[in-house]
């Protein structure tokens, strides 16, 4: 039995996509034997928590002072980083770890870095523990870029949920081997619509509402969409510290009867509001490998993003790709999308087929062969 020690400071309800694709994973290993896991996670509640996720993988959920599901302030952050570590030290007194696994490069890879002369670690890249890809974090990797690079060239293997996060990485730290893992999606869960069930003019967005996400551009957007299509209508699903400036851009510019905001729902009642629709929309800035877009694709939604962070890694010819930032382009492509049925429909199909070839299964087992290696040589490091 191996034992892995596993840090990820997103663990749902907490978190969004880091958080979820964890959540997938850990399902996907609780069907293979001859693996225990031990999560330090974090905790909404006042006190910790230990839960029994399966009869071999337990979440510790530390109380960090937590008060919001995807905001992270710095208090909150260090607070986490002192009690994991001293969690973690609680928990290798008691067990004997054969590696640590840190999800995400902050604050896990510190976590996993400072225990690198008890047990190995590997280290997940997600998205904005890489510098350059959030301009929110521009100062933040300015001084923690030494530590980074610490961090990163203690891991005995760093993956990357994309190729363009692993070119990013690489830009950074341009000695490191990095292998990309990507994301999956349960295609049996987000399944396409029955015939009918789509609602015309309806379109999707499923995201964190804050500033790298681009909704703002997206609402923006929205008058030139109804000019061309006065029947369109836009859902925003998601919530953040955005909603309130986005809620006044909604009224500024007359769309409250067009534009809906469902706020925060629960992950599985997501299948639904991808079937009701006909375009999903995800104007961010960067993604490293997003879930919204292989789930909405999975369920046979026609998508619409920015060009930058990859996305054509995972989209191709399918998608329909605009400057971020740019709402002028972005109203006229919508609105033309909405005025051909039968592109919609071949995109829709197409997106269906791209996302069955994505899987959790295929993601965890790159995993476990990932373990199996640094296991069987555990001073190799990631350089190149």
């Amino acid at each position: 039995m191996n034992r892995i020690l596993f840090f990820n400071y997103e663990f749902p309800p907490i978190g969004g996509g880091s958080g979820n694709a964890n959540a997938y994973l850990f399902r996907e290993f609780s069907r293979r034997d001859g693996l225990a896991i031990d999560c330090v996670t974090s905790n909404l509640d006042r006190e910790d928590e230990v839960f029994p996720l399966h009869d071999r993988i337990r979440l510790h959920r530390l109380a960090v002072g937590k008060k919001d599901l995807h905001f992270w302030a710095q208090r909150e952050l260090a607070t986490y980083l002192f009690r994991a570590g001293g969690k973690a030290k609680d928990l290798l007194a008691v067990n004997g770890y054969d590696l640590c696994h840190a999800f995400g490069g902050f604050p896990a890879g510190l976590l996993a870095w400072r225990l690198r002369r008890r047990a190995p670690y590997i280290l997940s890249l997600r998205g904005s523990d890489v510098p350059g890809f959030n301009p929110r974090f521009k100062w933040q990797y300015a001084v923690l870029q030494p530590l980074f690079r610490r961090i990163w060239r203690g891991a005995r293997s760093v993956t990357a949920t994309s190729a363009g996060l692993r070119q990013l990485a690489q830009k950074f730290e341009p000695s490191l081997a990095v292998e990309v893992i990507p994301n999956g999606v349960d295609a049996e869960e987000f399944s396409p619509a029955e015939p009918g069930g789509r609602e015309p003019g309806l379109l999707l967005c499923v995201s964190r509402l804050i500033e790298r996400k681009g909704v703002q551009h997206l609402v923006a957007a929205f008058p030139e969409v109804l000019r061309r299509d006065p029947s369109a209508r836009l859902t925003i699903v998601g919530s953040g510290d955005l909603e309130g400036a986005l809620r006044d851009q909604v009224r500024q510019l007359g769309c409250q009867e067009k534009i809906s905001f469902a706020g925060e729902i629960e992950h599985a009642a997501l299948p639904e509001f991808y079937r009701r629709a006909q375009v999903f929309v995800q104007p961010s800035y960067s993604e490293g490998m997003s879930n919204t877009v292989l789930e909405a694709m999975a369920c046979g939604l026609p998508v619409v993003v920015s060009a930058e962070g990859g996305r054509q890694e995972l989209c191709g010819a399918n998608a329909a790709m605009v400057s971020f930032g740019d709402h002028h382009a972005l109203g006229r492509i919508l609105a033309e999308l909405l005025g051909r049925p039968e592109r919609l429909a071949a995109m829709g199909a197409e997106s269906r087929s791209i996302a069955e070839g994505y899987s959790w299964q295929a993601a965890a087992e790159r995993y476990l062969e990932l373990y199996r290696k640094v296991l069987e040589n555990p001073t190799k490091a990631a350089k190149t």
